[in-house]
């Protein structure tokens, strides 16, 4: 299509080459026919793209048996240092001035409980709309969103809060 179709139509309106009903008419014309070839309403969505765009890992929580030895071992091998205590049942560890969480949780099965990613934008409910339709079956905890990768382990999605 010729780029430049349009300004020759209003070059030969402003000539009298062209009446105003015509211009109106030609341009109608032009724009539907550019809608249905940039747009076609019969083209399927790309299903390649993703869902949404993680920017960084937000936290990654483990099961431990002992949160306390956790912690300890933590802080003396990985420098992390404790950002919320949670007593015998959880603590939240990360680096000092650092951009992500450790969390334990006190658990009899050792492992891996999920991780987190940031995700610019992030809304609960739009969240859980769009990957309910992409199947990944979330579940919602209050603004917490989780559901299983291929292999069960659990993702979770979060508000993106770069540092």
């Amino acid at each position: 299509m010729n780029p430049h179709l349009p300004e020759q139509l209003f070059s030969k309106y402003e000539q009298g080459a062209l009446s105003r009903r015509d211009l109106i008419a030609k341009l109608i014309g032009l724009g539907a026919a550019m809608a249905a070839v940039e747009c076609p309403a019969a083209e399927p969505a790309d299903d390649s793209s993703p869902v949404f765009k993680g920017k960084g890992l937000d936290h990654i929580a483990l099961n431990v048996t002992d949160v306390a030895r956790s912690q300890d071992f933590y802080a003396k091998h990985l420098g992390l240092t404790v950002q919320r205590d949670g007593g015998e049942q959880r603590c939240f560890m990360g680096p000092p001035g650092g951009d992500f969480i450790l969390a334990l949780f006190r658990s009899n099965s050792p492992g891996m409980n999920h991780y987190c990613f940031g995700i610019p934008g992030y809304q609960p409910d739009e969240a859980m709309e769009k990957l309910s339709k992409a199947g990944a079956r979330p579940r919602r905890e209050g603004d917490r969103i989780y559901f299983p990768d291929p292999d069960g382990i659990t993702v979770q999605l979060a508000k993106w809060t770069p540092t």
